[in-house]
Parts: C-alpha cells; sequence; structure tokens
C-alpha cells in the first residue's frame, strides 16, 4: 500500500502550524510509522525541523516557481517508501502571489497544493482569543474553494477543557471533525527572530523538545482520526521529465556552510549532485577558505548580521576568497551577497569590513522587510546559468542597501508590481544578489 497524505494549514501566520506540524510528525514515528514531510512555498527554517522529527530531508513545494513536472517530482520522490507524507503550509491557506502573477497558473498557495495533490487539509486554528467563532471561521475556510477539502481541525493555544469544549461543539456542529487540541503550553513554542523560527541546529535541547512534541501529540491529537482523513497519494505520470531545478554552477562546488550561511534550498542541492557535480563545504566562521580543488564558489543565505564581528575577523577566509575569485566564479545569496560588498551594518550600527568583491554596502541599522517572489532574468553569463536565463525565485531580508556600488547589474528582475529593475552586482568573476533561486522557467 502506498502513501496516505494530508496538508497541515492555518487561516495566518502565527497559528502555530510549525508547532502542530512537529506533534504530528513526532508522535506518529512514535507509533512506528515511517513518516516524511515536505514544506510549501519558499522556506528553508522549517524543513530543517521536518528533518530533526522524521530522520529524513524535507523538501519544498513551491506552486508559483515550480512546474508541475518538477513539483510532482519532488513530492514522489520524497513521498516514497513512507507510510505517512505531510505537507506543512505557508502563511494562511489560500494565501500568495498576486493574482495573475503566477508563471505556472499557481499563486502559490498552500490550497494549490491541496488542490494538485488532491490531499486533505488540517486546519490550525489559533484559539486563544475565541471560542464558537471558531466555527464560523471553518465555515468559510471549507466552503470557500471546492476544489479543497478541509477534512478536519486541530484547535492551538486552548486555555482549559471548558474552552475547548465550547470550540469544538461549535465546530462539530458545522460538520468538520475536529482532530484533537493543544493546550498553551509555552514550552511548546519555538523561539523566534527576524526571520523566522530560530533555525533547528541552534537548539542544544531539540531532542527534548522532540520528545516533549511527542507526548504532546500522543496525549491531545486523536492520531486515528487523523490517519482516517489523510488520503492515498498519488502522483500521475508526468507528461514530460521534470528538468532539474538549476544546473549545477560547476563540477566541484565550494559550498559554505555554517551558521551564518545556512540558507540553500535541498532540491537545488540534490539535483547537482544528481547532474554529477560533488559539494565540498567549508566554514567561513571558522576562518577556512574555500577549497582550492573546488572549480566555483557559492555563498548561501543566511544570518552574516549576527556574526559580523566574526566575519570580519576571518582573515583567511577572506584571503582565500579572494584568490579564488581571480580564476573562478563566485556567487553570493542574500547573506552571501552582503559578504561579498564592501561593508555590513549591524542591527546596532556597528559597521564591519566585508571582502569587497563587489562594491555596495548592506545595513540592518534601519530594518525594512523585502518579501516577495521574484523572477530575474540574467544579463550575463553567471554561476546561475547563461545570459537571458529566467530563474525564479523569491526576496526574504530586512537588510538595506546603503551604497549600490558601480558594479554591472547582475540580472533584471520583475516582482509582483511587473516592473522590471536591475538587481544585484557583477564583477569579473563574482556575482550576488538578495534574490534566492527556487527553479528555472523550465523547472
Amino acid at each position: 500500500m502506498g502513501p496516505h497524505g494530508l496538508i497541515v494549514a492555518a487561516p495566518h501566520s502565527g497559528a502555530g502550524k510549525t508547532t502542530i506540524t512537529l506533534a504530528l510528525l513526532a508522535a506518529l514515528k512514535r507509533r512506528g510509522l515511517s513518516v516524511r514531510a515536505a514544506k510549501a512555498g519558499p522556506d528553508y527554517i522549517d524543513p530543517a525541523f521536518h528533518l530533526a522529527v522524521t530522520g529524513r530531508p524535507s523538501v519544498n513545494l513551491d506552486s508559483w516557481a515550480m512546474s508541475h513536472e518538477l513539483l510532482d517530482a519532488l513530492a514522489m520522490r520524497s513521498a516514497n517508501n513512507a507510510d505517512v507524507f505531510v505537507i506543512e503550509g505557508v502563511m494562511g491557506l489560500f494565501d500568495g502571489a498576486e493574482p495573475g502573477a503566477a508563471p505556472c497558473g499557481h499563486r502559490g498557495t498552500t490550497a494549490d497544493l491541496a488542490a494538485h495533490f488532491d490531499l486533505p487539509v488540517v486546519l490550525v486554528l489559533d484559539v486563544s482569543r475565541q471560542a464558537q467563532s471558531a466555527a464560523a471561521l471553518v465555515r468559510g475556510f471549507a466552503t470557500h474553494d471546492a476544489a479543497v477539502k478541509v477534512g478536519g481541525v486541530l484547535l492551538n493555544r486552548v486555555g482549559s477543557d471548558r474552552h475547548r469544549a465550547m470550540a469544538a461543539d461549535a465546530i462539530a456542529a458545522v460538520g468538520v471533525p475536529v482532530l484533537g487540541a493543544l493546550p498553551r503550553d509555552a514550552t511548546l513554542e519555538l523561539p523566534e527572530r527576524h526571520l523566522g523560527l530560530v533555525a533547528a541546529g541552534e537548539h542544544p535541547d531539540m531532542a527534548h523538545r522532540i520528545e516533549r512534541l511527542a507526548a504532546a501529540g500522543e496525549t491531545h491529537f486523536d492520531l486515528d482520526a487523523v490517519l482516517a482523513i489523510s488520503a492515498p497519494f498519488h502522483v500521475a505520470a508526468p507528461a514530460r521529465p521534470a528538468a532539474a531545478a538549476l544546473p549545477p554552477p560547476g563540477q566541484r562546488i565550494a559550498l559554505a556552510n555554517d551558521r551564518a550561511f545556512t540558507f540553500v534550498y535541498p532540491h537545488i542541492l540534490d539535483a547537482w549532485c544528481a547532474a554529477g557535480a560533488e559539494l565540498l563545504p567549508f566554514s567561513p566562521l571558522a576562518d577556512e577558505p574555500p577549497p582550492e580543488s573546488a572549480d566555483c564558489c557559492w555563498l548561501p543565505g543566511g544570518y552574516p548580521e549576527l556574526h559580523a564581528d566574526a566575519l570580519a575577523a576571518a582573515r583567511h577566509f577572506f584571503s582565500g576568497l579572494r584568490r579564488f575569485a581571480q580564476t573562478r566564479p563566485v556567487h553570493g545569496e542574500c547573506g552571501g551577497y552582503m559578504v561579498l560588498g564592501e561593508s555590513l551594518e549591524d542591527a546596532a550600527g556597528r559597521r564591519y569590513a566585508m571582502t569587497g568583491l563587489l562594491g555596495h554596502s548592506t545595513s540592518f541599522a534601519k530594518r525594512k522587510l523585502h518579501l516577495g517572489y521574484r523572477t530575474v532574468r540574467l544579463l550575463a553569463d553567471t554561476s546561475l546559468g547563461a545570459a537571458g536565463a529566467i530563474i525564479r525565485g523569491h526576496e526574504f531580508h530586512y537588510a538595506s542597501l546603503v551604497s549600490a556600488g558601480d558594479d554591472e547589474p547582475f540580472a533584471e528582475m520583475v516582482g509582483s508590481k511587473n516592473a522590471a529593475v536591475p538587481a544585484g552586482g557583477r564583477r569579473g568573476r563574482v556575482s550576488g544578489a538578495f534574490f534566492h533561486a527556487i527553479a528555472g522557467a523550465d523547472g
């Protein structure tokens, strides 16, 4: 028998989707089931929590940036040999890009995936400030789109048994089953910072947290009912083979990999390795230069602003990267792009010299959110592809350019307003931008 699947979604961000998803995954795994997970949309942090709980890599499924073929290929590979396949949603169930902006006919919503894979939605409701009114919310979400089936509800942040009963009885009258209710418990909540949750690898007590989540799921969820509303997960044979998300930038890729450089999509690394490339991780925070045996260097996004002092003192890394860039390509995404610039100013206004391989400078002193899907057209041959290539991805950062420098732009970028603007910079073999790549136009 193949895997069964479901989607965990919510009416809005902050309802507790990740906590509920992790508790569900941990409790099902404790039952002895083989559990796999995926994350809707562009998110680097939640998949790492999925991995910590299930012991298996979690993949991103992005209906805005990915073709149907790539979506199906990634989901099928992720769910292979699983008993249960759980997709964690993004934002609110129906939230996504503006209508008309989606290149594949989808807006990047969790609802897109529910309809595309024909999977039921488990709706997470934060009832900390309501009781019977939750039923009206469930009724609206259950009837909003006929292609999206709300199979059940999990209540979160319940204050008491009476509070739970008031909300659950009202929702039951709507005809949607309540599958469990998680009480208010600050010890189950995951701490946050400016780009979302604190990363899984930064929790020294992660194993203990997982045990607590598993116990909470076993105690407060009706796991039999959850499994009963899950649906067989079938992916139709693709009409054409799925293209790789992105071609590898080289044969031997030096990949910055530490607490300052954590944001890289697993499906991209998998595509590079499947194409025969070799990943050579190194740590700028440990003052390591890119390995000399590499033929290109990739600096992912992450949290350089939290480690700006250590990076500024990493002289072997700086000198090694500059030497590397004289003969081989170097590319930086978001945080990596910031490190390629002249300087980085942290939230306290302290300015640190960076590598100076590009001419821009960035600052966190006045935070401004830059968020949304983006499409870029490359203006020259770079690590992301040949001149003219179309790449889909996103921006998500609070840093701003305080000096743009005088480098040639890396790409022409189109955002939600559909106006093309120059983005990033390139100088010699070095390129970078705040843009995070998800897939090429053929992917």
